[in-house]
């Protein structure tokens, strides 16, 4: 099964920037959590499993949220190129739980060329459970997240999901997957 570039859209966190790797960076160097590799989150609900109290994560997160860039998040491999072959043959919709706009924008703006950042339609929804209006709204058929409960609602309308692979979602699903961005790459008719 090919997928044309114009029916695709994508998660941010997990997906397109490698966030898990700067929480982990993040909570030991605030909070002294450093004996945890990405293997050990094992859930979407971080506290849940690395045993890091709720508020010690909700800080870490909110510091990643409000300033990406200063905090030192990375593309996941391969995302870049692969977005921006995308971009030259349709726009990129990027749906985010985040509630900020503005910082994703800047960050996209630093790691992605400007031509690419151009044809990126960026929606900020606020709600992990709010996707499905935006992805129907801007025509997606398929849409790429790590989160497993977001894929399964997706699932249940004519939206197919395809899961990002991260330790937080395996074995919890039998949906479509990918592990990293060549996978996507492979999947996709114009590029």
């Amino acid at each position: 099964m090919k997928i044309k570039c114009h029916e695709i859209g994508f998660d941010l966190d997990g997906v397109i920037a490698s966030t898990g790797e700067t929480f982990l960076s993040l909570a030991c160097q605030k909070f002294g959590h450093c004996s945890f590799d990405l293997e050990d989150i094992s859930d979407f609900e971080v506290e849940e499993c690395l045993g890091i109290p709720k508020d010690h994560v909700e800080q870490l997160f909110y510091t990643i949220m409000k300033d990406s860039l200063k905090v030192g998040l990375q593309p996941m491999e391969g995302a870049v190129s692969v977005i921006s072959a995308i971009a030259k043959q349709a726009p990129v919709t990027i749906i985010t739980a985040r509630p900020l706009s503005k910082p994703v924008e800047d960050w996209l703006q630093h790691f992605f060329p400007e031509q690419t950042c151009s044809k990126i339609k960026l929606v900020a929804t606020g709600d992990h459970n709010d996707k499905t209006r935006y992805i129907q709204e801007h025509n997606i058929r398929y849409f790429v997240d790590d989160r497993v409960e977001t894929c399964l609602q997706l699932s249940e309308t004519n939206i197919i999901p395809i899961v990002y692979n991260q330790p937080w979602n395996i074995d919890r699903h039998t949906l479509q997957n990918v592990n990293n961005w060549q996978d996507i790459k492979n999947r996709l008719e114009d590029i």
